[in-house]
């Protein structure tokens, strides 16, 4: 069975969502395996599901347990790959780059409305953007509106999430 990896978006994982009710929600909805990373919404289980139905399964199930809709994105191990392949930053240290994973292809569009930017690099990837912020995050003021549709994971959290779904 293929491994999944799923983001959660906008959610306190270690307050709204504790890990080990996460990974039961994932067995109860028949996932195989499911496992986390960090308290931050990061799944990894097995299923023959496509990513449409994963979203719906899990979602309607999670909706259920926190009383609100929380967002879903799903990657295979080979898109994890290709994000970290492709990262247009592998100067800059992991902790500094995230991927902004999004449920569609990004445009320059998505790039040209940031605001604040100052040392901010921003690039294209196939579902996601790529964000280097070489003060790191907490000292930048971007404000960038493809935020608020997708989750942002640093490339370190990415590899790590890679080699968990390689186990």
């Amino acid at each position: 069975m293929p491994t999944h990896i799923t983001l959660l978006r906008a959610i306190n994982a270690g307050v709204t969502l504790k890990m080990d009710a996460l990974r039961a929600i994932a067995g109860d909805c028949s996932y195989a395996h499911p496992r986390t990373y960090i308290a931050s919404g990061n799944l990894l289980f097995e299923s023959d599901e496509d990513e449409a139905t994963i979203k719906a399964r899990l979602g309607a199930a999670l909706e259920a347990h926190v009383g609100h809709p929380v967002g879903i994105l799903v990657r295979t191990p080979e898109e994890l790959a290709a994000v970290i392949a492709a990262n247009p930053f592998p100067g800059a240290p992991g902790n500094k780059v995230m991927a902004l994973f999004l449920d569609d292809a990004p445009t320059d569009a998505d790039i040209a409305a940031a605001k604040n930017q100052t040392d901010e690099e921003i690039a294209l990837g196939t579902r996601h953007l790529y964000l280097h912020y070489p003060q790191g995050q907490g000292q930048s003021r971007l404000r960038l509106p493809a935020l608020n549709r997708g989750t942002a994971r640093n490339v370190n959290t990415v590899a790590k999430l890679l080699e968990m779904a390689s186990v």
